[in-house]
């Protein structure tokens, strides 16, 4: 009797005349997804067209420079087979041309091992790949056992107890999970920035993907392989943190056995990022500011300068100007260190991200924890979305994994979730109709108000108006230059 899965891997044909990519994806492939894809190099788009892999619904990854560009995608889509275009230029407009060409997802390069599996599990869920298939035969979309997947099983639950559907939701960026306006805007400038040597300061409220922003970045910023260094500023004594930074030589102090190399030396040529760094002492800070100011660093107890060439990416939770005109941070690293400022969104600022990222840790700690799980019922999802999350995603993270763990089943019902879920829902105060005013503005001209009065009471200052408003100092900008125009 038939059991409903697909007997046979997926093929995946790589076209990319570049050989090194070829054989840096097939491998990729090969070691990760545990026999579910099997991957075919071709180094011409004529190669890939005459693959007998493809009789079987193939999935194509198509290097845009290799074929000629996106309108050349339109050869490879008409197979009616999932298409991934991957390109160096890792640009919006690049992306939506190879979109409207065809291609049902875009990769920009380098392209990390867990963004590609994501994205493979995500075509092998998809609607034009279940086409390509046997009509009689069920596609097997179940997760790998290393839960990295996220793409949705066939529902077979009674229609009451159905779980929501979100499974279109994958893991949208580098690691983020999210398509709102603000996750998108956030994406667009790791795109941009990553590319750049000129430090990032990230800041975003305790969970929101500090280190997973910083990961981003260094992840876009050039080829793999590269280190990336993270020290936490505020979990490591003050009388430590000159040593786990620069390093010591062999009796610099009582128990430095011997020389050793600081976190900076050791994200020479990649990133060194320092989550926290509001926490950071001022004596300390003076010195960061040397070495952010010559790329050299010396050693605790050594008078040797060692250049170090590392990209800086900084975070905090707290408002680094606040720090500043406090005195607890110096005003000459700051300006040093928030080159391009990338501002996240708190979880509850932008609600339409709260269920998908609730469904992808639903499934990845069903999959570690061997339960049954497969969605939420409309319930329990009306509970999960009336939170606020104050500790934002990380918060919400826990909350499923503590669901996962102590129940079973195959949905998630209001009783499964942590009891100060259910309570906090309560707790939320029911929306009410606002009383409209005598006269109602223009939604743009009530938006360029509330902008330019944000502005004018920080001086003209647009990162802390940005902050003070909850968006982007990109946006600000972006918005005067319409304005200008439009008048």
């Amino acid at each position: 009797m038939a059991s409903g899965r697909s007997p046979q891997p997926v093929d995946v044909i790589i076209v990319d005349a570049d050989a090194s990519q070829r054989r840096a994806l097939a491998g990729m492939i090969a070691e990760r997804s545990l026999g579910r894809f099997q991957p075919h190099a071709c180094a011409s788009e004529t190669e890939a067209l005459a693959s007998p892999a493809g009789g079987n619904g193939a999935i194509v990854i198509a290097d845009l420079e290799t074929i000629g560009g996106a309108a050349k995608l339109s050869d490879l889509a008409a197979a009616e087979r999932p298409l991934i275009a991957t390109s160096v230029s890792g640009s919006l407009t690049t992306a939506v041309a190879a979109m409207r060409a065809g291609a049902t997802d875009f990769l920009p390069k380098p392209i990390g091992a867990k963004a590609l599996l994501e994205r493979l599990e995500a075509a092998l869920a998809g609607a034009r790949f279940r086409r390509t298939l046997n009509p009689g035969a069920e596609l097997d979309t179940s997760p790998p056992v290393d839960g990295r997947a996220l793409a949705a099983p066939a529902s077979t639950s009674r229609p009451s107890a159905q779980p929501k559907g979100h499974g279109e939701h994958n893991a949208d960026f580098a690691g983020f999970i999210g398509r709102s306006p603000a996750m998108r805007e956030v994406y667009e400038q790791i795109r941009r920035m990553a590319p750049s040597r000129a430090p990032v300061f990230v800041t975003g409220e305790s969970g929101t993907g500090k280190e997973v922003c910083a990961e981003a970045i260094h992840q876009h910023s050039g080829p793999s392989g590269r280190p990336f260094v993270a020290i936490n500023c505020s979990a490591i004594p003050r009388d430590l943190m000159e040593s786990e930074i620069f390093g010591h030589v062999r009796g610099a102090f009582t128990g430095a056995a011997e020389n050793r190399a600081g976190a900076a030396e050791l994200a020479n040529g990649g990133t060194l990022f320092l989550d926290e760094i509001a926490e950071m002492d001022l004596s300390l800070q003076a010195k960061l500011l040397r070495f952010v100011q010559t790329g050299t660093v010396r050693r605790v107890g050594g008078s040797e300068l060692i250049r170090v060439d590392a990209r800086i990416v900084c975070a905090t939770n707290r408002d680094p100007f606040a720090e500043v005109e406090a005195g607890r941070f110096r005003a000459d690293l700051f300006y040093r260190l928030h080159v391009l400022p990338i501002a996240l969104a708190p979880l509850r600022a932008r609600p339409e991200d709260v269920m998908p990222l609730a469904l992808a840790f639903l499934r990845r700690f069903a999959a570690e924890e061997g339960r049954a799980f497969r969605g939420f019922t409309a319930e329990a999802e009306a509970v999960i979305t009336a939170c606020p999350w104050p500790g934002n995603v990380r918060q919400l993270e826990n909350a499923i994994r503590r669901t996962v763990v102590l129940h079973d089943g195959s949905v998630v019902t209001p009783a499964m979730l942590p009891p100060e879920l259910t309570a906090t829902a309560r707790l939320q105060p029911k929306p009410q109709t606002p009383a409209l005013p005598a006269t109602i503005l223009p939604f743009r001209q009530q938006e360029q108000m509330i902008i330019e009065a944000a502005v004018a009471a920080f001086d003209g200052n647009v990162g802390r108006a940005a902050a003070a408003l909850d968006i982007s100092p990109s946006t600000i900008y972006r918005k005067r230059q319409e304005w200008t125009g439009r008048a």
